[in-house]
């Protein structure tokens, strides 16, 4: 009959290797910790099974397997299908917003929409989500952008 902690240390390794695979396609780290719980209840169990020699190379192992993974799924990860899907292929540190419309202060335009308070307007040839200060303006009438908040292009009716 085989020995028990043997087949608990196969167990506990496998599904620890499992689990943390397995966290690449979950959010929430929970698989990864389970996962990591039974890769430390492996090495525990290693100790039990093999001794204190035995033990130490299952550990010694553990540790080698998870820092080649590790490497591995950093190197080819972020080319694979759904690493490109996850991770930002290009630094945004240097990028301008799209929402920059500091340019418009003052420029005038023509609603593309009924603003009530909020709606569209051309300003610049460009079709703008915009908002009034909390009057109603008709499609079609010609506007006055007054205050750049963030992303919001605040509007009234020209004069």
């Amino acid at each position: 009959m085989p020995n028990t902690s043997v087949n608990l240390f196969i167990i506990f390794v496998v599904t620890g290797l499992i689990l943390i695979g397995a966290e690449l396609y979950t959010p929430g780290a929970i698989l990864g910790t389970i996962g990591g719980i039974a890769l430390f209840a492996a090495v525990i169990t290693g100790y039990v099974a093999f001794g204190v020699i035995g033990g130490t190379y299952a550990l010694i192992g553990i540790v080698i397997v998870a820092v080649i993974t590790i490497i591995i799924w950093m190197k080819y990860f972020p080319a694979s299908r759904i690493g490109m899907k996850i991770i930002v292929g290009k630094d945004l540190s240097t990028s301008k917003s799209a929402s920059d419309y500091s340019e418009l202060l003052g420029k005038d335009g023509e609603t593309a929409s009924e603003l009530r308070p909020a709606g569209f307007a051309t300003i610049n040839g460009k079709r703008i989500d915009v908002v009034t200060q909390g009057e109603m303006i008709e499609k079609g009438i010609k506007i006055t952008v007054i205050k750049i908040d963030g992303s919001r292009v605040v509007v009234e009716a020209a004069k």
